[in-house]
């Protein structure tokens, strides 16, 4: 049994060829254009169009595992060195100790006494072969030595009362902040710029030079006039006596030379 053909419906048109130079999409034209939107295989862009650069992929970031290890912590801030211990009273422990004189005090101050004596009896005794009446200068005379009495009495008490002027050992050395009064200061040899030997009248005095200027100023008001007194006379704030000691001079300087061994200067 035949199928009659099907007839077409009405109005319907075959499709037409596409007119002549019209390329398929993705297909190279003979002529070089190309659509819009589609790079030209030689590089060429129409005016006005961005060059179509190559799609590359992006660096890549370093991440935080490929940055430098950080400290969980910032580091301490800075902190000053500590200034050096100071005491009441110096030990008696350490290898080499030297104490004050009370015996050689005694002496000096006593021929002292005795010339502020003689210089006021002279004018006594010019007044009792001249006048009858001695009574006046004698109460005067009787109080200037009372008073110089007391003075040296309090000097001496304060001296002996004190403790040790100086004590050394292999490490470093105690030595008086203040003439008078038992406070005194460590000092490593490492710390020490020299220790030499000035004198000041009467008195020989062995002096320590601090490295650090900065050694002796958390001492105390008090403290810090008796040694800008002691540096304006010898140069240094720790001094000890060296012949109003219990031990001779060259003994004293001869310790001092023998436990700094070489550390700092000593003469």
């Amino acid at each position: 049994m035949t199928v009659p053909p099907q007839q077409p419906p009405p109005g319907w048109q075959p499709p037409q060829p596409p007119p002549s130079g019209w390329q398929q999409p993705g297909q190279p034209s003979p002529s070089g254009w190309q659509p819009p939107g589609q790079p030209s295989p030689s590089g060429w862009q129409p005016p006005g169009q961005p060059p179509a650069y190559p799609q590359q992929p992006y660096p890549q970031q370093p991440g935080p595992a490929h940055y430098p290890q950080q400290p969980a912590y910032p580091p301490p801030p800075y902190q000053a060195p500590a200034p050096p211990p100071v005491t009441k009273r110096i030990p008696e422990d350490l290898p080499f100790v030297v104490f004050p004189s009370l015996r050689k005090r005694m002496i000096f101050f006593g021929l002292v006494l005795l010339v502020i004596v003689l210089i006021f009896a002279c004018p006594l005794g010019f007044a009792m072969s001249s006048s009858g009446d001695v009574a006046p200068f004698l109460a005067i005379l009787g109080c200037v030595v009372v008073s110089f009495g007391l003075l040296i009495g309090i000097q001496l008490y304060l001296i002996s009362s004190g403790g040790p002027v100086l004590a050394v050992g292999p490490v470093g050395l105690w030595i008086k902040t203040r003439p008078t009064r038992g406070q005194a200061i460590w000092l490593p040899w490492e710390g020490i710029e020299r220790v030499y030997r000035r004198r000041w009248s009467f008195e020989k005095m062995v002096c320590v030079k601090a490295r650090d200027p900065r050694a002796g100023s958390n001492l105390g008001a008090f403290t810090a006039l008796d040694s800008s007194m002691q540096k304006l006379f010898f140069g240094s704030g720790f001094t000890a006596t060296a012949n109003f000691a219990d031990k001779p001079e060259q003994e004293i300087m001869a310790a001092l030379a023998h436990y700094a061994a070489g550390r700092c200067p000593v003469s």
